[in-house]
């Protein structure tokens, strides 16, 4: 009997719940995931869906509350945008990609989601993480470089650093990226990536791994893949943030 109730209790699904935000006249929603494994106070781990995905798509695929049952964690649904590279028409949900842009509506999100879960779950400010792929991963990157106090760390993918050179300061930095990603050029991908390393003071090949910058660290899961998210950066992207804190 305590055998079978042991695996019962392993089996059980971890908590979940949409919570609705208001954020100037719009509804907005997150999808949490409670601690599975309670801490007095946990980590806290946003991931952002690519363009045209949902906030069910990016937990089914990023798995963030899987590989740390300690962590709360939260995907946000963007709302319909104008895509970069495809949906120029902006019929699918998506992320502001700069500051200014529909007013702020995402980065404004943001503080909303952080406000209420951070106070909720008694998070450990100085562990708090953002990831994202494609557009979620510019949404990151935007989110390092609006709201960079907020964060421990960060796991942009598939998107370009770049976009952003000056605005970013030094900052642990997970950043995965396809060798054939047909979409976002890996040619310009490896330029966000050198002005990353630059930041951090990190110096190295580009291939998978960890470097130790004199700034900060910079975690690398370059794969020999197209633009889809690959999920075996799930586990090592986990291990990273684990490894930094403000």
């Amino acid at each position: 009997m305590i055998a079978i109730a042991t695996a019962l209790i392993l089996l059980t699904p971890q908590k979940q719940e949409v919570i609705t935000f208001n954020v100037d006249g719009a509804e907005r929603q997150a999808l949490v995931f409670a601690p599975k494994n309670k801490t007095s106070h946990p980590p806290l781990v946003f991931g952002f869906h690519g363009h045209s995905g949902n906030m069910r798509n990016a937990a089914r695929s990023f798995q963030m509350h899987e590989q740390w049952p300690e962590a709360v964690v939260v995907y946000m649904q963007g709302l319909p945008s104008t895509g970069k590279i495809v949906d120029k028409e902006g019929k699918k949900n998506g992320w502001q990609f700069q500051a200014g842009e529909y007013k702020d509506r995402d980065l404004k999100f943001f503080d909303a989601v952080y406000d209420r879960l951070t106070k909720d779950f008694q998070v450990d400010l100085k562990r708090v993480y953002a990831m994202g792929h494609s557009n979620g991963g510019a949404f990151t990157y935007l989110l390092w470089s609006q709201r960079s106090e907020k964060l421990a760390a960060v796991g942009p993918s598939g998107a370009i650093a770049g976009t952003y050179r000056g605005q970013l300061k030094a900052k642990p930095a997970f950043i995965v990226m396809g060798e054939k990603d047909q979409l976002v050029r890996p040619v310009v991908q490896k330029l966000g990536i050198r002005y990353v390393q630059s930041l951090n003071g990190a110096s190295g090949a580009l291939k998978s791994g960890v470097q130790k910058g004199s700034k900060a660290d910079l975690g690398l899961y370059i794969y020999p893949g197209d633009h889809a998210y690959p999920q075996n950066a799930n586990k090592p992207m986990v291990e990273f943030f684990k490894s930094n804190r403000q």
